[in-house]
């Protein structure tokens, strides 16, 4: 007995000190386990993002139809009904943009303002062209000059919003832009004539004599449509649809939504009952506006539907003023927070009436989506081409189009806007 104990004596402290080395082993494993892994992690991720810089260099100032980082983040469809969470990676994108952009590749000098197209409440439209060579390519163009007092943080939002939208042949485009000192200016694709609003008044008498014209006002109405079914896909809310921020390049094929400077990118905000809505010194286009945002302070892709209902009616009364029989902000608040509507433009085709009536429905939960008038206008379309002269089809078009042609070469002065 004496000797099996002196044996374990002997023995036990070899044993706890085997131990003490294991447990030391493999915390000093775990640890550079962890090291390995954060490492690999941030490797990866610095390999990303040099990757990233160097692809968006090469293309700084060109407009590809490669996705841009924004894009990415807003491939994931967010339901219209639930809020945004902060987005944390959006923001990082949108700093990464900035870090990349350099200066502006023109200054105000090298701008030749040629004609007024409109003045709105933030800033000015030409048609412009270089004093000497061309912007990418363009000889002439539309220039937005911004007005006094705008913060160069909201051109910057409004030159996001438009990268992001990128190519869509009914949305103007963004050439180049400079927001390096006042005023800024924004330099989009060019306009042959100017405002629907006011090509529709300037051609009124024309118009009104053609017996196609229920026809050409769905499809320039198709056309719009288009475009804000692709600002929907973006997640972005325009906020200022209205029938004088609808450029003309050929009347109805070719119209196009502009004047972003109030959109918003709903991928970049933490909730679209966003505390922007409640800011006192926001001026926004009242008689476009859904009772909701009177009521609520809310504003979302229904409230761009309920402006689409507004356009239209623009349209139908070759764009005379919403409410024309109002003449106070207060006046016309009450009439639309107390179910008041605009009335049924004379002359106006039923399918096209039904469209606005359900644009302007409440609860803003009942009103359509963009892609579901999408359709409805298609179906107008076809069955107004189910309609021709069947003796002479192919001179009944060749007609029509010469009639068009003329009426577009007619308009030559561009207006001001209201």
């Amino acid at each position: 007995m004496m000797s099996d104990n002196s044996t374990c004596q002997i023995i036990s402290p070899d044993l706890q000190l085997d131990l003490g080395h294991y447990i030391l082993i493999g915390i000093l494993s775990f640890t550079t386990l962890a090291f390995i892994v954060l490492g690999t992690v941030w490797l990866r991720k610095y390999c990303s993002l040099v990757r990233t810089i160097r692809e968006q260099k090469g293309n700084r100032f060109v407009l590809s139809t490669s996705t841009s980082l924004e894009e990415v983040l807003a491939k994931e469809e967010i339901p219209e009904q639930a809020p945004l969470q902060p987005g944390s990676t959006a923001r990082s994108s949108r700093r990464l943009w900035r870090s990349l952009q350099q200066g502006p590749r023109f200054t105000k000098s090298d701008l030749n303002l040629l004609q007024l197209i409109k003045a709105g409440k933030e800033g000015v439209f030409y048609q412009a062209k270089m004093t000497r060579g061309t912007c990418k390519g363009h000889s002439m163009f539309t220039c937005k000059i911004s007005k006094e007092g705008v913060r160069p943080k909201h051109v910057d939002m409004e030159v996001s919003i438009m990268r992001k939208l990128m190519h869509h042949k009914n949305i103007l485009q963004l050439l180049d832009w400079n927001t390096t000192e006042e005023p800024y200016v924004l330099i989009m694709e060019y306009v042959s004539y100017g405002t629907l609003r006011t090509f529709l008044q300037t051609n009124q008498g024309r118009l009104s004599s053609d017996p196609e014209l229920p026809s050409l006002l769905t499809i320039a109405s198709y056309h719009i449509a288009l475009a804000m079914q692709h600002l929907r896909s973006k997640m972005v809310v325009h906020c200022d649809l209205a029938l004088r921020n609808i450029m003309v390049s050929k009347f109805p094929w070719e119209v196009k939504v502009a004047e972003f400077g109030l959109a918003r990118d709903l991928t970049s905000m933490t909730s679209r009952r966003s505390s922007h809505w409640k800011n006192p010194q926001q001026r926004v286009p009242l008689r476009w506006y859904p009772p909701e945002y009177f009521k609520n302070n809310y504003y979302s892709f229904k409230g761009d539907v309920w402006a689409f209902g507004i356009l239209l009616w623009e349209m139908q009364t070759f764009g005379t003023l919403p409410y024309p029989n109002l003449e106070t902000s207060e006046a016309v608040v009450y009439h639309i927070c107390v179910g008041h509507k605009n009335t049924n433009p004379e002359g106006c085709r039923p399918e096209m009436l039904h469209i606005m009536r359900d644009c302007w429905q409440e609860p803003y939960t009942l009103r359509p989506a963009f892609t579901d008038i999408v359709r409805i206008l298609e179906n107008i379309m076809e069955n107004d081409a189910d309609y021709v002269d069947v003796e002479s089809p192919t001179l009944l078009v060749k007609g029509e189009t010469e009639t068009h042609e003329r009426i577009c070469l007619t308009t030559s002065n561009i207006t001001i806007e209201d």
